[in-house]
């Protein structure tokens, strides 16, 4: 099996490190084709008024200065001599679930996978904040996702549908198990974080302020807070089945305009 890896974290991010390790585990020709610096938070952008820069940094890795939707476009249509059978994407420190799956660069590089026809994957850790910063136990996926990796990568999914993986934030030894979820909500806005720099000129940090309020049973959010490895599938098509009836039978009662 080949495999494609990327991140939104960076080149040197351990989470890419621990994913390599899993990855190995599970095929014999593995490529890792990373961003250059952290691109958190760009979702699904490409670099378009930008050229991208790549650097080789040993055999089957490359750093590329652009997004991971970028890194991903590279990999396969460049660097590797043949399609990938899998890309995964991360693996990210911090969950990716509910609204977050709209911001993440690690979400979007699952989906760009699915976009050329690639069966993806999105690994995330969650983790807790001390003073000393995130305290990320890369233990929980280094240790469980090879097997759960193993039973989904075979399934005979729906076109343009991929999986996002979210690991819990606890000890390997007291994960509760897998749960296939949904897409849970967060009542949550940006915040702009005003402040002054050296010469008193100001400037703003954009900082997130989230609440999980009702947590409902069966989303993503809700098996992180039980313990449980999240496997959420999502897709591509964000077509409103549901309201596509109602929008036709409103413009079918608007009256008639004439043109001109």
């Amino acid at each position: 099996m080949r495999i494609l890896l990327t991140n939104d974290d960076g080149i040197h991010a351990e989470g890419l490190q621990v994913l390599e390790r899993i990855a190995n585990q599970l095929g014999d020709e593995v490529w890792v084709v990373a961003p250059e610096t952290d691109q958190s938070g760009f979702a699904h952008s490409l670099s378009l008024s930008e050229p991208l820069r790549m650097r080789k940094v040993r055999d089957r890795h490359y750093a590329v200065r652009g997004t991971p939707t970028d890194c991903v476009i590279m990999g396969v249509r460049h660097l590797m001599p043949e399609p990938p059978d899998l890309i995964v994407s991360g693996v990210n420190s911090g969950s990716n679930v509910a609204d977050d799956v709209t911001y993440s660069g690690t979400i979007a590089g699952a989906m760009e996978g699915t976009l050329l026809g690639i069966r993806s994957v999105a690994l995330s850790q969650a983790y807790s904040v001390s003073e000393e910063g995130r305290e990320v136990n890369w233990a929980t996926t280094e240790q469980h996702a090879p097997h759960v990796l193993r039973q989904l990568i075979g399934l005979d999914l729906p076109q343009n549908v991929f999986l996002n993986l979210n690991f819990p934030n606890c000890e390997p030894d007291e994960v509760k198990g897998v749960v296939v979820t949904n897409q849970g909500k967060l009542s949550h806005g940006l915040w702009l974080d005003e402040r002054k720099d050296g010469r008193g000129f100001p400037y703003f940090w954009l900082r997130f302020g989230r609440d999980p309020g009702e947590i409902r049973d069966g989303t993503d959010i809700a098996a992180l807070r039980a313990g449980k490895i999240s496997v959420t599938p999502l897709h591509m098509d964000l077509t409103a089945y549901a309201v596509k009836d109602q929008i036709a039978n409103a413009l079918a009662k608007a009256p008639a305009r004439n043109p001109g």
